[in-house]
């Protein structure tokens, strides 16, 4: 998920990013940065660096999306480049998560604590490499002091997340202390 951290209630959140045109239509290719294609349906609205945006249609085979009033693939060519947002509220409402699944911005900000209860760092953001997600932690500076390289990359997989804890703000991790020593 590409959603980036919303601490204030109304900010943006990036989720997709527009690419070149396809055919003489208007339509658009579409680079997610969410894992929920299902909040690009007919009628959804986003914000845009080019102004307001309303999906007419999306074809998540192809990966295209056209935009009320863009008929035309000089419309369309406008649009290549500018990055959709929606709100937390929105993006909230759109996309529903299953039992243990976040939002980007729920953990970015945490803690990263590895069993029993050793405080790593901080998640500083979210990198999806080759299909898999990491967390991008800023290593506490006790340890940086000890030698520690200032941040490092955490597989979001089950080997090393245990849990994530919205109330108490942590990720709780198993080994991850190993890949810090080890970076």
């Amino acid at each position: 998920m590409r959603e980036e951290k919303a601490e204030r209630e109304g900010q943006k959140i990036p989720v997709a990013r527009i690419g070149k045109s396809v055919g003489l239509r208007g339509d658009l290719r579409l680079n997610l940065l969410s894992d929920f294609p299902e909040q690009f349906r007919k009628g959804a609205r986003f914000s845009s660096d080019r102004g307001d945006l309303t999906v007419a249609s999306y074809n998540p085979e192809r990966g295209t999306i056209r935009f009320e009033g863009v008929d035309n693939v000089d419309d369309a060519k406008r649009l290549t480049n500018a990055y959709l947002y929606t709100t937390k509220e929105a993006g909230e409402a759109a996309c529903r998560l299953k039992e243990g699944e976040y939002f980007w911005y729920q953990i970015i900000g945490m803690d990263v604590v590895d069993a029993p209860d050793t405080r790593l760092g901080s998640v500083r953001d979210i990198e999806r490499l080759a299909g898999t997600d990491y967390l991008v932690v800023d290593t506490d500076e006790a340890l940086v002091r000890e030698g520690a390289p200032a941040s490092f990359l955490v597989p979001y997989i089950d080997r090393y997340v245990d849990r994530v804890d919205l109330e108490e703000g942590r990720v709780i991790t198993r080994h991850a202390r190993d890949i810090l020593d080890a970076s």
